[in-house]
């Protein structure tokens, strides 16, 4: 079950709102179980901008290596180092210690265009995914 209080992209990340503007993304344990164990993370560094929808990133797993894809655009104001040191906490926690950016949102109004988790649900039991 994906945290109901999280929006949902299509290409899988999530996005947590937090105080204010500050908002933290990573991918959905969809994601993380479909790629199987990540060995390397490839991240931006804090002070670069994201875009809503575009490239910041690639996740390598024994499998494939994936883009990762912002939910939200905003200014990094943090990157989570330990998951570029132990790329496996994605798998064994994407909605807690396996977490990936913490951003300053710009519009607020972007959220509009994600899923909610009942939606993230419906779209994955489509078969779109």
């Amino acid at each position: 079950m994906n945290p109901d209080d999280l929006r949902y992209s299509r290409e899988h990340e999530w996005v947590r709102m937090e105080a204010g503007r500050a908002a933290v993304i990573g991918i959905t344990a969809f994601a993380a179980e479909s790629l199987g164990d990540v060995v390397f993370v490839d991240l931006p560094e804090a002070g670069c901008s994201v875009s809503q929808f575009q490239k910041f990133g690639e996740i390598e797993s024994v499998k494939a290596v994936s883009d990762l894809f912002s939910p939200i655009s905003g200014s990094i104001t943090e990157v989570n180092r330990a998951v570029m040191d132990e790329p496996q906490l994605v798998n064994d926690g994407p909605y807690t210690d396996g977490w990936l950016l913490k951003i300053e949102i710009s519009d607020d109004s972007e959220m509009d265009a994600l899923l909610s988790a009942a939606e993230y649900e419906s779209f994955l039991e489509s078969g779109d995914s």
